[in-house]
């Protein structure tokens, strides 16, 4: 019989001061991610830009915080000054990364001004690839200097009197990928060394922003984390953010190692901190390294008989870490036409897996949020604001995003967590993933917050269990004069059910009335496979 989940909260037990940029997205210009869902001239609502105002108004409506942009992989070939200035007037290139035809049609001002008109805060990557620290040196001229200079007055010509002001630069991306072009991946100290001089050049031009140092790219090459810390040797002091990127990938149809997605997070945050701890304690510094997760997803992948053998780390890193890397895998250059993208409104694995799978992860973050201080969700414009060509609505994965944003305020809690566990065995995707056994997995995936400010304390709860409901007690006795308000979930018996602009409440959340709170102590059933947010109000 499975035992009672029991949760314990406490205001005294905290973590750290949660920021808003945790529930933030990532877009690169491949496929749907921009072609007819961001730039659309042929849509109704286009503007001159060719800019789709269904999703611009969505996306306002959503509140999302934040954006990075414009990639990924495609930025360490881009030539940016190319996607300035007259349409007419600006170069085609081929797309090294992605093997498109990329015809800048949208470029650095799209980009930027699009951002303002969501009500996004741009967070850049610059081309660290086949660009240098002068072209570091140019883009944030261009971007955020007044006036009275080349750059700064160009950006005027072209339209955009005010600076735009970008506060957050990412110092090239996935730099130790041998996939990238450019890749630093066998000289980790000549790409902290430039990393350094590029921070160093891009505060002289603006002493407000923050930069961002790449760390590895995934926790599955074989040269992680040495990689990792003879970057941030050369860098630590001039860099305000580590930049971390996973994508957790499931075997086959194993739920089990699917809903554990939070737990390998957690593993990887864990590492990059030890990691960042010990460079600050080498070098002597006061200086707090903070982590920025911005790119992530969870998903099945395909089955394989393989079993988990660690990585040897004598075996030639550019061999093995080459697998992710096939020069086959488009056979020609393609030309996107936005107005011709053929969208899938159907997520794998259905609205409720990738709600709650992605909904673990950030939970993950929550419990890390005094050092993740930004969260940018891979298809995370998707997560608030899905689309076709014609329309826009809401996934399920929205309702977990909006009561992440609404309700995970204030402070990050450090909740007790005493439940039924599971293990995980290991496994392996292909020759480069291949995860360790996790034990003990915990069936009730919990995080809180206390927004003193507003008088709010909220409790998510994922229950993990794909076979069986669990009744719950919370404890919040220790939060005197606070009372329960709500338990809302998000729960569907159909794992496939996923909804779409003719059928947008398919998965949509629901209140459970059958909740009760007596001295302090709240008891419920949370569905198996379910989301859920207790609230209570001071």
């Amino acid at each position: 019989m499975r035992k009672k989940a029991l949760i314990i909260a406490h205001p005294q037990y905290i973590i750290g001061q949660i920021s808003q940029n945790l529930y933030s997205a990532y877009l690169e210009p491949i496929g749907t991610q921009m072609n007819g869902g961001m730039y659309n001239p042929g849509h109704p609502t286009a503007d001159k830009m060719g800019l789709r105002h269904d999703m611009i108004d969505a996306l306002k409506s959503a509140k999302v915080p934040a954006i990075r942009l414009p990639g990924g992989n495609f930025v360490s070939g881009w030539e940016w000054k190319d996607s300035i200035g007259p349409k007419s007037e600006r170069k085609a290139h081929l797309d090294l990364a992605w093997k498109q035809i990329y015809t800048n049609e949208v470029g650095h001002d799209e980009f930027l001004t699009w951002a303002e008109l969501c009500g996004m805060e741009p967070m850049y990557t610059i081309n660290l690839g086949t660009g240098d620290l002068k072209d570091a040196i140019h883009i944030i001229e261009y971007s955020n200097h007044k006036g009275d200079t080349y750059w700064s007055d160009l950006r005027r010509k072209n339209g955009h009197e005010k600076p735009y002001g970008v506060k957050k630069w990412y110092l090239g991306n996935e730099m130790d990928g041998p996939w990238q072009i450019g890749t630093w991946e066998r000289d980790p100290r000549g790409y902290g060394r430039m990393a350094r001089e590029v921070s160093k050049a891009m505060k002289l031009v603006d002493n407000t922003v923050q930069t961002i140092a790449c760390v590895s790219c995934s926790p599955f090459l074989p040269h992680y984390p040495q990689w990792d810390m003879e970057v941030l040797e050369e860098c630590y002091e001039v860099v305000d953010y580590i930049s971390m990127h996973h994508y957790h990938t499931a075997n086959g149809q194993d739920m089990a190692s699917l809903m554990a997605a939070g737990e390998y997070y957690e593993n990887y945050i864990k590492t990059e901190i030890a990691l960042c701890d010990f460079m600050q304690a080498k070098l002597a510094s006061p200086k707090k390294m903070m982590l920025s997760i911005d790119e992530y997803g969870s998903h099945f992948g395909s089955t394989n008989s393989m079993t988990y053998q660690p990585l040897s780390h004598g075996r030639d890193a550019h061999r093995l870490a080459g697998a992710y890397f096939n020069y086959q895998r488009y056979p020609d250059y393609v030309k996107y036409d936005p107005s011709h993208m053929n969208f899938s409104a159907r997520p794998r694995g259905g609205d409720m897996l990738n709600a709650l799978t992605s909904g673990s992860t950030i939970l993950s973050f929550l419990r890390h949020a005094d050092r993740v201080k930004i969260g940018c969700m891979t298809g995370g414009l998707a997560a608030y604001a899905a689309c076709d060509n014609a329309h826009v609505w809401r996934a399920g994965i929205f309702y977990v995003m909006q009561d992440l944003q609404t309700y995970g305020r204030g402070t990050s809690l450090q909740l007790a967590v005493d439940c039924d566990t599971y293990d995980v065995p290991s496994y392996a995707i292909d020759d480069v993933q291949a995860y360790a056994e996790l034990e003990g997995v915990k069936y009730i995936d919990a995080a809180g917050a206390l927004d003193e400010e507003n008088g709010a304390l909220n409790i998510f709860v994922i229950n993990r269990n794909w076979e069986e409901d669990n009744e719950l007690e919370l404890d919040v006795s220790a939060f005197d004069g606070y009372q329960f308000v709500a338990h809302s979930q998000l729960y569907s018996e159909d794992l496939d059910a996923y909804n779409s602009y003719e059928n947008p409440d398919a998965v949509v959340p629901t209140l459970n009335t059958q909740t009760k709170v007596e001295g302090g102590k709240l008891t419920a059933t949370v569905k198996k496979l379910s989301w859920n947010v207790f609230q209570f109000r001071k």
